[in-house]
């Protein structure tokens, strides 16, 4: 397995650059993986693939304004900064721009450009890091929300005329640095919907980090290290999903983040030798290439990844099947050439896909 295989050429124009309009007008490519077989429908219609009894798993964290633009207070040079993950109060790791010159000791001061009485925010860099990662510690964490943006991802060009497009409708918990993209398509109405036919709706926290903007450079995907990521199931989740296991009913997860929670819970039950689901909370390490045995996720909602990305290779490795004379990577390669020629949106803001 090499990381070349999860390679494919996506035409630039096929990268959404604007949200759809209502949320769950997005196209919907459903994917059946024992048949081989490839439907093409409207996110709405994801209601027929479902049942009474599937418990539907949503990631309700929250995006957060991480995105910071200032000046050294030395030089007046112009740095920006990304927000990754906090570490403690007042202290995050962060990406910078320009990195090499953000050592540590440099402080920056975020403030607007347009007022000197708006608030402003001083971030001190402590420590760097051989990736470019940067341990920087804020004056005040009040100040992000009033200075922040949305950190949109960098094959976005267009402006986001309303923030809350990059957030899911049942978003809760902030800490997120980009949003769990599959959650977009889904709106209030929808959610009602699905209740009304008897699927269970469940929620996780896994807040979104470093390795959304880092892709697999190496040769051997093996190789490639990722990041750990804070997750929460509780106990309300950890219920119906135990009641669901018991009773031969569906989980049905909602985008790879959802699905990389409950596989690092099923890995923990096994380390642990447990049956049963308990509530968890921790880091998430788990990296998922083919191979990998699913032990809670049935079936997935997903968008459309970049090419050799970990997430390409996690649904590729849910995309296996037995039956299948195709392997999980050919079988989605396939997929998305299908979706390349029939012009579906691709990243964030793009369409969805089922796997079934």
């Amino acid at each position: 397995m090499r990381t070349s295989d999860f390679d494919y050429h996506l035409p630039p124009g096929l990268i959404a650059q604007t949200p759809n309009e209502p949320r769950d007008s997005s196209r919907l490519l459903v994917l059946h993986r024992a048949l081989d077989c490839i439907e093409h429908r409207q996110f709405t219609e994801v209601v027929e693939y479902v049942q009474p009894g599937d418990v539907m798993v949503f990631n309700q964290s929250r995006v957060i304004p991480a995105r910071l633009y200032g000046r050294r207070q030395d030089t007046g040079g112009k740095v920006e900064l990304l927000l990754l993950r906090r570490e403690c109060p007042g202290v995050w790791l962060a990406l910078g721009q320009p990195g090499r010159s953000l050592r540590p000791g440099a402080k920056v001061v975020i403030a607007p450009e347009d007022s000197a009485r708006q608030p402003t925010l001083e971030v001190e860099v402590m420590a760097g890091r051989a990736d470019g990662v940067k341990t920087v510690r804020l004056s005040s964490e009040e100040g992000i929300g009033a200075l922040g943006q949305m950190p949109l991802p960098p094959y976005i060009h267009q402006r986001l005329q309303d923030p809350e497009r990059y957030q899911t409708v049942y978003a809760r918990e902030s800490g997120s640095v980009a949003a769990p993209t599959a959650g977009l398509h889904f709106t209030p109405d929808l959610l009602d919907t699905l209740r009304a036919q008897g699927v269970e709706l469940a929620f996780v926290t896994l807040h979104v980090g470093l390795d959304t903007f880092r892709p697999v450079k190496g040769d051997d995907p093996a190789a490639h290290q990722i990041h750990t990521e804070y997750f929460e199931l509780g106990e309300e989740t950890s219920d119906a999903l135990n009641r669901a296991r018991d009773e031969g009913r569906r989980i049905i997860a909602v985008g790879t983040t959802s699905v990389r929670v409950l596989e690092q819970t099923a890995q923990l039950m096994l380390q642990q030798e447990k049956d049963q689901i308990a509530p968890v909370s921790g880091q998430a390490s788990l990296y998922i290439l083919p191979g990998h045995s699913f032990r809670l996720v049935d079936a997935m909602i997903t968008n459309f990844h970049l090419p050799r990305s970990t997430l390409l290779m996690l649904v590729s490795a849910f995309a296996e099947n037995e039956p299948s004379v195709q392997s999980g990577r050919e079988l989605m390669l396939q997929a998305y050439q299908e979706a390349i020629e029939r012009s579906y949106r691709f990243y964030s803001f793009g369409d969805a896909m089922l796997i079934l």
